[in-house]
This record gives C-alpha cells, sequence and structure tokens, in this order.
C-alpha cells in the first residue's frame, strides 16, 4: 500500500504509481504535478522562450523603421532586420508547440491518475458511505469535476504561465530605449496583480457553486432515470420534470452570475488606460529629442504584449478556478473516513463454517441502532433459517459476516476469530451473499455468473448454472451464454436474475453461503429445483436462509426468530410453534 493509503483506513487499496499529499487541494494537485517534471521542463522552457522571442518583432521593426528613415537606407540592414525576425518567429513557433504539447501531456496524465486514484478510493469506502452518497453526485465528481482539474492545466496554467512571461518583457526591453519607459509597465503589472487577486476572490466561490449545482442536477437526473419506472407508473413525469427544471434553473443561475463576474474584468479598462499612457509617454519624450521614432514604435509593440496575458486571463483563470473547485469536491470524497480496513496482515486460512455474534450492537448511525444485543452461534456445517418481520434487522445481521458493516459493539467472529482480524479479501472470498435484489452488469451472461471466478472454464460455468436451474433459459437465447444483458438484467425477469445469482455463488462454492430471500421471485415448479440444488449446495458448509417460504425453513437445523433489532428466539420449527409467539405470528400473518 502506499503511505496514503497505509494512513487512511481502506476497506480496500491498490497499489498506485505514486502517493499523494490530500492535506489542501493545492498540495493534493502539486503532489500529482510535481511527478510530471520532466513534461513541466519542456512546458516551460517552452514558455519563457516563446515570450522572449515574442518581443523580437516590434524591436526590430523598430530598428528598420529608423534604417528606412535615414537619407541613404541599407536595404541588406532592413534585409537581416526581416531575416532575424523570420527566424525568430519560426523557432518561437516550434516553442509554442512545445509548451502546448507539454501542458497537454501533463493534464491529460494528471486526469488518468485522479480517476484512478479517485476510483481505487471509492472501491475502498464502506456500504455505509455508498447507503449515504449520491450516485449521480459522485459520477458528477468523477467525471466532470475530473475533466474541470484536466482544463486547469490545458488550457488554463498552459495560458496562465505562457502569457505571464509577457507581462516582464517590457520591463527588460522599456530600459534600452529610455528609463522612464518602465514606468507604465510597472504600474500595469502592479494594477493588474490587485485587480486579478479581487477578481478571483469573488470568483472562487461562485466556481464553487457551479460545481455544486451541476452535482445536484446530475444527481436528480441519475436518480429518475434509475427509477423511471417508478416515476412512470406512478405517474409522476411532470413532478420529475418541474424538479429537473428547477436544478437546470439553479445551474444555469450560477452560471450566468459566473459571467457577470467575468463580464467586469477590470484587467480589461487597465490595459487600454495604460496603453494610451504608454503612448503619450513616449511622445513626449520624442517631442523633448531624447527617442527617435522607431523607439516609439518599438515600446509601443512591446506594450501590447500585455494584451495577450490580460485578454487569456478572462478565460484561463476562471478554468484554474474551476478546476480548483473540482479538485475540492474530489478531495472531499477522498477524505471521507472510512470505518474498515482490508488489514492485509489479517488472518488468512480456508474456513470451516462456524460463525458466531457476541453482544453485537449496529447502527447504520451510531445513534440509532438496528440491531441489539445479538449473542447466536452457529456451528460449521449448520443450516440456519433467520425469520422476522420487515425491518427486523435480518439482513443488517448477515452483512456484518463478511464485513459489508461492521458492529458498533460486540463481536462477530468466524471460525473463533474476529471478523475485522481477518484479510478482509480472504474472508469475502469465501462467504457469498445472495440477496433478493441481484445486481448483474451489462455483460455477458457467462461473464456475469464467473464474476466471482474471473478464470472459471466455460465447462465450469455451464455446471453451476445447470445447478441453479440456470441452464435451460440461457440456452434458449440466440447468443446463449454470450447473451449481452441489460443494465442490472433489466431484459430478464425476476426468477431469471436470481437464478443467474444462485449460479454465480454455486461456481465460487463458498465456505458460508447467505441466501437473502433469494427464491422470492421465483415460480413454484422452478422453486422447488432450487430447493434441491440449494439443499445439495448446503451441504458441508455453513448456510444462513432469510426467508418466510415454510418450505425452507422446515429443513433448517435451527431457526433464528428475530424482532425490532433482537433475537427472541431459537430453536426449531416445533418448537418455535409451540413456544414462540412471534413465530407463530409470522405464520398467521
Amino acid at each position: 500500500m502506499t503511505q496514503e493509503n497505509v494512513e487512511n483506513i481502506s476497506e480496500f487499496s491498490f497499489d498506485t504509481k505514486y502517493s499523494t499529499n490530500r492535506k489542501t487541494k493545492i498540495l493534493w494537485i502539486l503532489s500529482h504535478t510535481i511527478h510530471q517534471w520532466a513534461w513541466i521542463l519542456i512546458a516551460l522552457i517552452g514558455a519563457t522562450s516563446n515570450a522572449a522571442l515574442a518581443g523580437v518583432v516590434p524591436v526590430y521593426i523598430g530598428r528598420a523603421f529608423n534604417e528606412i528613415l535615414t537619407p541613404n537606407p541599407s536595404m541588406a540592414t532592413i534585409g537581416r532586420f526581416a531575416l532575424i525576425v523570420g527566424l525568430s518567429q519560426t523557432l518561437r513557433g516550434f516553442l509554442q508547440f512545445s509548451r502546448n504539447f507539454g501542458f497537454e501531456v501533463i493534464a491529460q496524465n494528471i486526469e488518468r491518475y485522479v480517476r484512478q486514484e479517485l476510483y481505487v478510493n471509492l472501491l475502498g469506502k464502506s456500504m455505509t458511505f455508498h447507503n449515504l452518497q449520491s450516485v449521480g453526485d459522485l459520477m458528477a465528481r468523477a467525471t466532470n469535476d475530473v475533466r474541470e482539474v484536466n482544463y486547469m492545466f490545458s488550457p488554463g496554467l498552459n495560458l496562465v504561465i505562457g502569457s505571464l512571461n509577457f507581462l516582464f518583457i517590457p520591463l527588460f526591453v522599456a530600459p534600452t530605449y529610455h528609463m522612464a519607459l518602465i514606468a507604465t509597465p510597472t504600474a500595469f503589472i502592479i494594477l493588474y496583480a490587485l485587480a486579478l487577486w479581487h477578481y478571483l476572490t469573488i470568483l472562487n466561490p461562485v466556481t464553487s457553486r457551479v460545481r455544486q449545482t451541476f452535482g445536484a442536477m446530475n444527481s436528480r437526473l441519475a436518480e429518475a432515470i434509475d427509477g423511471v419506472e417508478i416515476v412512470k407508473g406512478s405517474a409522476q413525469e411532470d413532478s420529475e420534470i418541474e424538479n429537473f427544471r428547477q436544478n437546470a434553473i439553479d445551474y444555469r443561475d450560477v452560471s450566468v452570475e459566473q459571467g457577470d463576474i467575468e463580464s467586469r474584468f477590470l484587467p480589461m479598462l487597465i490595459l487600454a488606460i495604460t496603453m494610451a499612457v504608454g503612448l503619450m509617454h513616449a511622445l513626449l519624450l520624442l517631442k523633448q529629442g531624447q527617442i527617435n521614432i522607431g523607439d516609439v514604435i518599438g515600446y509601443f509593440g512591446i506594450l501590447s504584449l500585455l494584451g495577450f496575458p490580460t485578454f487569456i486571463s478572462l478565460f484561463a483563470y476562471s478554468q484554474i478556478s474551476l478546476g480548483l473547485a473540482g479538485a475540492e469536491r474530489i478531495l472531499e470524497l477522498l477524505k471521507t473516513e472510512n470505518n474498515l480496513d482490508q488489514n492485509l496482515k489479517g488472518y488468512a486460512e480456508a474456513i470451516e463454517g462456524a460463525v458466531e455474534f457476541k453482544n453485537v450492537e449496529f447502527g447504520y448511525d451510531s445513534s440509532d441502532l438496528v440491531l441489539r444485543d445479538i449473542t447466536l452461534k452457529i456451528e460449521p456445517g449448520q443450516t440456519v433459517a433467520i425469520v422476522g418481520q420487515t425491518g427486523s434487522g435480518k439482513t443488517s445481521l448477515v452483512k456484518l459476516i463478511n464485513r459489508t458493516f461492521d458492529v458498533q459493539k460486540g463481536a462477530v467472529l468466524v471460525d473463533g476469530v474476529d471478523v475485522r482480524d481477518w484479510y478482509l479479501e480472504e474472508l469475502r472470498n469465501q462467504i457469498s451473499i445472495i440477496e433478493q435484489d441481484v445486481f448483474l452488469f451489462s455483460r455477458s451472461i457467462a461473464e456475469n455468473i464467473a464474476f466471482g471466478k474471473q478464470d472459471a472454464t466455460r465447462e465450469e460455468v455451464i455446471r453451476a448454472s445447470k445447478e441453479a436451474q440456470a441452464h435451460d433459459f440461457i440456452t434458449s437465447f440466440g447468443d446463449g451464454y454470450e447473451t449481452i444483458i441489460g443494465e442490472r438484467g433489466a431484459t430478464l425477469s425476476g426468477g431469471q436474475r436470481q437464478r443467474l445469482a444462485l449460479a454465480r455463488a454455486f461456481l465460487t462454492s463458498p465456505r458460508i453461503l447467505v441466501l437473502d430471500d433469494s427464491t422470492s421471485a421465483i415460480d413454484s415448479e422452478t422453486e422447488d429445483q432450487i430447493q434441491k440444488a440449494i439443499f445439495r449446495a448446503a451441504e458441508g458448509r455453513t448456510t444462513l436462509i432469510i426467508t418466510h417460504r415454510l418450505s425452507q425453513i422446515r429443513w433448517a437445523n435451527q431457526i433464528v426468530v428475530m424482532r425490532q433489532g433482537e433475537v427472541v428466539a431459537v430453536g426449531t420449527h416445533e418448537e418455535l410453534m409451540e413456544k414462540s409467539k412471534s413465530y407463530q405470528r409470522i405464520f398467521s400473518e
């Protein structure tokens, strides 16, 4: 793990090319930038030399003008001046290319590494984090905000650094005509810096709101599209359109506010005054005979170079401000505390299947517990049915076993070892949880089944599918196992999705199998077949079944009854029907 991954606990980590400093957004950006030092050097040489050569044109045009005004102008001298101008601008073009190319490579590399850092970090976040996070806002940060960091370097910093060098050319050239002429560009630089500071002070909060409102708009859009079936089924299209319209208006309004600030960019006015004052000063010195007409032309041409940093800064500094706002939003995610540790040096042995809950308390919010004082022991190879009314904490309980969540108090033990002391990957590789809401990827059926075992052969995939009673419907598709299913398995029925999830579990052959109402969307005939497959799969491994189906409950070794986050009874079906009112109530409803 990198130094940063060690300092910040992570559920999942990945060896990255270098570590980053996440104390502030500036340090974070610099820690990415410093590793591009070779390209930075190329870009800076190109930017500095390009600006210096830009001053060659007005200087030699002034000299050529003086030569023309002499009684006997030398065409050879004028030709030499023209050649110098031509060669210098050819070289300048190459240097400008080096600057642009260097900054573009820096920008693309940084975008790549920022995306990787953010993606790895998001995979390392606990489910508590993801359950509270808007997917739309996450996508806005992972795509648009990362892109703004790219634009901050190119064209943002590219134009800023390239144009800043133009500010100092008049300071070096003006004294060669007359020392007094340095006053005007010096005054401009001071006023320009003050105006720019004021501009950025009022712009930065607005650009932050631009990124925030974009994230809110994107979040609402993602939710509406993801839940489009509910929206249509509830006839709420008009309501969702109005909500999105309001979010779009908020984004538009803050973008207009940004444009309003940019339209009042003071350096434009300062430049106009500077050009007028500078020309008047030069003409006054000409009248006094202290400089010649060529010096006036050269000096005015040098002052004209101030136009590039002035005009370009209107766009470039806004781009940098947006990039910094995007970086702040990304860093906010990266720095969010995570309470699950991958524990690379933890316990890593083959699971036998013993599971024990010792005085367990858990809540998604520490002030609102979902599970209270759970004490339960499951022997290796046992099949345990967990029953209870909706909201009694059944799913939360089983998700503590593979550390999808961590307890607030007490301990969950697997083979006598606290799950927090296990190497997380080794623990999860041997536990499979099949939920009622099955998630499938927009990939082939074979890839979905083999997701937990990427190196599985086709024969292994087919065997697992047959065990889950999925082979027949898979082969009925034109492309069979290569059929691409829609996102979340939208092109499949609920029963088909659950059978694929069962096949995925059977393929990995977990030591602990958890079935969270996983046959709820399957018809009775298919259920009977899958019940036999589950019964075979349960042999030799610990199996926990969350269900209300009596057919599944009866063949469990023990039944755990939960009510309002507590275990209220444990026993067989016959025992509980006699002594547990909560259990009786489940089958009387």
